[in-house]
């Protein structure tokens, strides 16, 4: 058996309930031999993240949780020079709390920085996936539990299987086999809006193509004289807007490291 996460970032909404109700299980609770108190302060075994892409008033936000990830091979356990990491069989990885000694080597060696010290109690605590409810007869961490929008998923990996379809995992080159799986992470995006300055109207369905090495992606300008690329892969674009009646307009290698606004596009009529 293996337990899994599966978030899908497309319903999150940000309203922190994860991150809340983990705060709410954790703080002032000793669930030993599972985990001490978590502190008020200065630790989110569940963590969620803003995202902002782009520039106003072409903008998108999205939020992306962040939990221990419970590997296959996870790099803390070697490393614990006191053997208080182990590995449950149902996939969970937990810090006993009673033979850490807080020397952060656990810490160091995680990739995802899901590991804090408690320099108060003197230990390494994280994430445990809620194991104290799980072996008490509950079926979901509170976190999993709390989420009013389903973005958040657990269970078994075997009866995930077609939900984990085209799901992606954080730093899968790390070799680790994480078991938090995030679908629907946005892709950057490239947008604009287009318009006739003699007229002072946008110009409805003008024709956008955005080219990249063999890559070609076409769209029209919606009711408001808006265009978005989105999704898009990393690298340098070239955009071409073309409308009955104007001269064709180009931008030449728009670099989507990041999300581009390329604002309002004044259109030159055709001579």
């Amino acid at each position: 058996m293996s337990k899994v996460f599966l978030i899908d970032v497309s319903k999150c909404n940000g309203c922190y309930n994860c991150q809340f109700a983990c705060k709410d299980e954790h703080c002032g609770n000793d669930w030993t031999p599972y985990a001490k108190p978590q502190p008020d302060i200065g630790q989110f075994w569940m963590k969620l993240t803003e995202h902002v892409q782009g520039t106003i008033p072409k903008v998108k936000i999205h939020y992306v949780p962040h939990l221990c990830n419970h590997c296959d091979e996870p790099a803390c356990i070697p490393v614990c020079p006191v053997e208080a990491i182990y590995k449950r069989d149902d996939g969970l990885v937990i810090i006993d709390p009673e033979k850490c000694i807080g020397c952060g080597a656990c810490s160091d060696a995680c990739p995802y920085d899901a590991i804090y010290r408690n320099d108060e109690l003197g230990i390494c605590q994280k994430c445990t996936g809620c194991a104290h409810l799980l072996d008490n007869g509950y079926k979901l961490p509170r976190c999993v539990e709390s989420c009013p929008t389903d973005a958040l998923r657990f269970g078994e990996k075997e009866d995930l299987l077609e939900e984990l379809k085209g799901a992606e995992v954080r730093d899968p080159a790390s070799g680790l086999g994480p078991n938090v799986y995030y679908k629907n992470i946005p892709g950057e995006f490239i947008a604009g809006t287009v318009y006739d300055p003699v007229e002072k109207e946008v110009i409805i369905g003008a024709k956008c193509r955005a080219v990249s090495g063999s890559k070609l992606i076409e769209t029209v300008t919606d009711e408001f004289g808006d265009f978005w690329f989105r999704d898009l892969a990393i690298g340098k674009w070239d955009v071409m807007i073309t409308a009955e009646g104007f001269e064709a307009k180009t931008f030449k290698d728009v670099d989507t490291e990041k999300s581009v606004n390329l604002g309002d596009i004044p259109m030159d009529r055709a001579k």
